[in-house]
C-alpha cells in the first residue's frame, strides 16, 4: 500500500483580525477568498496535486471505477412536462454524458422517444447541460436554458421541436428561469436578473420575434431584493400569477388580470409556504397557513385573497403535504410521512378518492398533467434508493412506470433500507433509513457512512445516489438522517432547525452517530460523515464539534465561513435561513457553530475530503480552501494517516449540470478515500 505524502503543501498565514460586534474574529487565511489570483490558483494545484498523490495510490481505484461507472451509466430522469400527446422529459440515456431533452408519447410508453437536444456535444467536456425547460401550449417549441462548466448562469434559448433547431433567440441572465407562456404560444412572461447583479430578478414579457433588449418589466415588486419571482399564466390566457419566496419561511403571491390589467393580493406579509396552480375558475395548491403540515386550498380567480380560501384537503397530524396538481374534476397530492411519499386522490369538494397504487418506497419530486386536458393522465418524477429516477404516469388505474426503461435486476445492487427512529440530544425522535446489501449485517466490525442535510425545508427522501448504491454493493452500511431543519414532519421541523435553533441540527446529528454505535450498528472508528452544500456545513459543525464521531469525513461544496457567507455569490438568499451576521444577535448564533471559527490547534481531527469547483455559482469554493488551510495546520494527527485533502475542480459547479464522466470520477475519488480510512475493502 502505497503512502500519502507526509505532509501537505505550506500555507501561508495573516494575521487578519476583524472585530464585529465587539467580538474578535481572526482569520489567518483571508487571502484564500480571492479565487482570481494568480498566488491562490498555485495553491488550489499544488493542493489538486498533493491530494492526488494519496487517492491516486489507492489500490481499489479500479473496483469503484468499475461499479460506479455501472450506476452512472444506467438511464435516469429528473423531470417532465406533459402536452397534450406529448410528453417532454429531461433524461439520461444509458451510457450517456448528459441529460437531453427527449419527447416521448403521453399514452403510449412503447412508442419511439425523440431527442430533441442532447448538449453534451455543445462542449468538448461534455460540461455543458440544460438548467430548465418550458414548452409553449401546443408543444411546438421549448424555451430552454443552456449553462457551461456547472455555473447554473443559464442563457435562454429557443427550440423548435419539429426541425430540432434554434431560433434566432438569446436571452442572457436567466438563472434558473421562470417562464409562463401565452394561451397563444406567441410570447412569454419569464424571470430574469440585471446584467451582473445576482439579486432583483424580475418578471419580464417576451412578445417572439422582437428584441429582448426591449422587454419590459411586468412585475419588480419585491419585498426585499433577494426575493425570487415564479410566474404562471391561466390555459384560457386570462390570468398570471407571480409567486415570490421571500427568505424560506414565506411565499407571497399576487394575480393580474391581463384583460382588466388589475392586480390582486392572492398572499402577502404572512409568514407561510404557499405553492398554487391553475384549475378552472380557481387556483389550487398546498399552504401552510394556519396548516403547519400543509392543506390543500381552492382561491377563486374572481376573488382570490385568504379570507376566499376553501380547504379541499384538510391538514393532518401524522402527514406532509406536498406537490398537487389539478386532474379532471379532482386533485392529486403528494402525503409524506416521514420523508417516504404516497399520492392521494382528492375531489374538489373534499373528499379523499383512494390512494394511488404501485408507486412502492419513494419520493415524488413533482406532479405535472396538461391542465387543457380533462381526461389526462398525470405524471410524476419518483425516485427510490433501489433504481434510478424515472417518470411514472397516474391514471384511474393506477401508476406505472413509464419512462425511461428499467435495468434488469443484475445491474442493480440488492438493498436492504430499514426506516426506524432514534433520540435526539434533547429527547426528539428523529427518523433514520439504514441501508445496505441484503446479506449484509451492520455492526461494529462494518465501515458505514451517516449522510444527512438539515435545513431550507428539504426532506432527505428515498433518492437514487449512485456513490450509496456503490458503498452498499460493496459490502458497507449507510445511513441517512432526518434532522431538524429540513421538511420531513412539515413547517414545524423546518422551523426547529433554523436561524437561532440551528444548534438542533447539529445535535441531531452527533446524536445519530452516537445511535449507532450503541446499538452495535457502527463503530466511531469505521464511521464516515458524508454531506454537501448545507449538508458541508452540517459535516463541517461535526468535525469541530465532535471530532471523535468519526474516523473520516467527505465535506463537499461546503459553505463554512459563517461569519462572512453573506458577501460571496448569492449568498444574501440564505440569510433569512441561518440569521445575518450583520445584526449583532444573529452574529452571535453564527459565531457560535461557525466550523471555521471553531477549529482548535493540537485536536486529532478526523481524515476530511474536501471537494469544490471553480464554477460553483452558489457556495464560493473560498469556504473549502481556507478550511483545508486551517485544519492542515491545526490537527495533531499524521497527516499520512489521517489526511486533510482538497480536490478543486476546473469545469464543474454545484453539482448541477456536472457529465456523468465527471460523476464517476469524482465518487471514485471520494469511496476510494472513505473505504481507505474506514477499512472497506472493495472488491472482496
Amino acid at each position: 500500500m502505497a503512502d500519502t505524502p507526509r505532509t501537505p503543501p505550506p500555507t501561508r498565514r495573516e494575521d487578519v483580525i476583524d472585530v464585529c460586534h465587539g467580538v474578535a474574529v481572526a482569520d489567518p487565511y483571508r487571502w484564500l477568498e480571492a479565487g482570481d489570483a494568480p498566488e491562490v490558483a498555485q495553491w488550489a494545484a499544488a493542493q489538486n496535486q498533493y491530494t492526488r498523490q494519496a487517492l491516486d495510490a489507492r489500490p481499489d481505484r479500479g473496483t469503484w471505477h468499475e461499479r460506479l461507472s455501472a450506476l452512472v451509466a444506467l438511464p435516469t430522469a429528473i423531470t417532465c412536462s406533459a402536452v397534450g400527446e406529448q410528453l417532454f422529459v429531461l433524461e439520461r440515456a444509458r451510457g450517456a454524458d448528459q441529460f437531453a431533452l427527449v419527447a416521448r408519447s403521453a399514452s403510449d410508453p412503447s412508442a419511439p422517444a425523440r431527442v430533441l437536444l442532447d448538449p453534451a456535444g455543445m462542449a468538448g467536456d461534455g460540461a455543458m447541460a440544460i438548467d430548465w425547460f418550458h414548452p409553449s401550449p401546443d408543444g411546438s417549441l421549448v424555451a430552454l436554458g443552456l449553462s457551461e462548466g456547472g455555473t447554473e448562469r443559464s442563457v435562454l434559448h429557443l427550440l423548435e421541436v419539429d426541425s430540432g433547431t434554434f431560433t434566432d433567440l438569446r436571452i442572457d441572465d436567466t438563472r434558473a428561469a421562470s417562464l409562463a407562456w401565452q394561451a397563444d404560444g406567441r410570447g412569454f412572461w419569464y424571470t430574469r436578473y440585471p446584467a451582473g447583479d445576482e439579486y432583483h430578478r424580475h418578471v419580464r414579457h417576451h412578445t417572439l420575434g422582437t428584441d429582448p433588449a426591449l422587454d419590459p418589466v411586468v412585475f419588480d415588486r419585491l419585498p426585499t431584493a433577494e426575493s425570487w419571482p415564479e410566474v404562471a399564466a391561466s390555459p384560457d390566457g386570462r390570468h398570471l400569477l407571480v409567486q415570490l419566496m421571500v427568505g424560506w419561511g414565506r411565499i407571497d403571491a399576487h394575480l393580474l388580470d391581463l384583460v382588466t390589467g388589475e392586480w390582486r393580493v392572492v398572499v402577502e406579509g404572512v409568514e407561510a409556504q404557499t405553492s398554487l396552480r391553475f384549475a378552472p375558475g380557481a387556483l389550487i395548491g398546498v399552504t401552510t397557513l394556519d396548516a403547519p403540515n400543509g392543506r390543500v386550498v381552492a382561491a377563486p380567480l374572481a376573488d382570490p385573497g385568504v379570507d376566499a380560501w376553501r380547504t379541499v384537503v384538510p391538514e393532518r397530524a401524522d402527514l406532509v403535504l406536498g406537490p398537487c396538481t389539478p386532474l379532471g374534476d379532482a386533485v392529486l397530492v403528494v402525503a409524506s410521512r416521514a420523508a417516504v411519499d404516497r399520492v392521494e386522490r382528492w375531489t374538489l369538494d373534499g373528499r379523499l378518492v383512494d390512494e394511488v397504487a404501485g408507486l412502492g418506497v419513494v419520493a415524488v419530486a413533482q406532479l405535472d398533467a396538461d391542465p387543457t386536458e380533462p381526461e389526462a393522465p398525470a405524471f410524476a418524477v419518483v425516485s427510490s434508493f433501489t433504481e434510478p429516477t424515472a417518470v411514472w404516469r397516474i391514471d384511474p388505474a393506477g401508476a406505472r412506470r413509464w419512462c425511461p426503461e428499467l435495468p434488469v435486476a443484475d445491474e442493480l445492487p440488492r438493498l436492504r433500507v430499514t426506516h426506524t427512529s432514534y433520540p435526539s440530544l434533547d429527547g426528539t425522535e428523529v427518523g433514520l433509513f439504514v441501508l445496505h446489501r441484503d446479506d449484509v449485517a451492520p455492526s461494529a466490525e462494518v465501515p458505514a457512512i451517516l449522510n444527512g442535510y438539515g435545513g431550507f425545508a428539504i426532506s432527505e427522501s428515498p433518492a437514487w445516489v449512485p456513490n450509496l448504491a456503490a458503498w452498499c454493493a460493496e459490502g458497507g452500511t449507510w445511513a441517512i438522517a432526518g434532522l431538524r431543519g429540513g421538511y420531513e414532519h412539515g413547517e414545524a421541523w423546518h422551523h426547529a432547525g433554523r436561524r437561532a435553533n440551528k444548534q438542533r441540527v447539529f445535535d441531531d446529528f452527533h446524536a445519530a452517530g452516537d445511535w449507532l454505535v450503541a446499538e452495535g450498528l457502527a463503530s466511531h472508528a469505521r464511521l464516515g460523515l458524508v454531506g454537501g452544500s448545507n449538508g458541508g456545513l452540517l459535516v463541517g459543525a461535526a468535525l469541530t464539534q465532535r471530532p471523535d464521531l468519526a474516523r473520516a469525513v467527505w465535506c463537499a461544496v461546503p459553505l463554512l465561513d459563517m461569519v462572512r457567507f453573506p458577501q460571496f455569490l448569492i449568498a444574501k438568499l440564505w440569510t433569512d435561513e441561518y440569521g445575518d451576521p450583520e445584526v449583532a444577535e444573529e452574529f452571535a448564533w453564527l459565531h457560535a457553530y461557525s466550523p471555521y471559527h471553531r477549529v482548535e490547534h493540537g485536536v486529532h481531527y478526523p481524515a476530511v475530503l474536501f471537494t469544490t469547483a471553480e464554477g460553483d455559482t452558489r457556495v464560493d469554493p473560498l469556504h473549502a480552501r481556507k478550511m483545508a488551510a486551517l485544519v492542515q495546520a491545526a490537527t495533531a494527527a499524521p497527516p499520512h494517516e489521517r489526511p486533510v485533502l482538497l480536490l478543486q475542480a476546473g469545469r464543474a459547479g454545484h453539482g448541477v449540470g456536472k457529465p456523468a464522466t465527471m460523476r464517476v470520477a469524482e465518487g471514485v475519488d471520494v469511496l476510494s478515500f472513505l473505504a481507505w480510512q474506514l477499512g472497506l475493502e472493495a472488491g472482496r
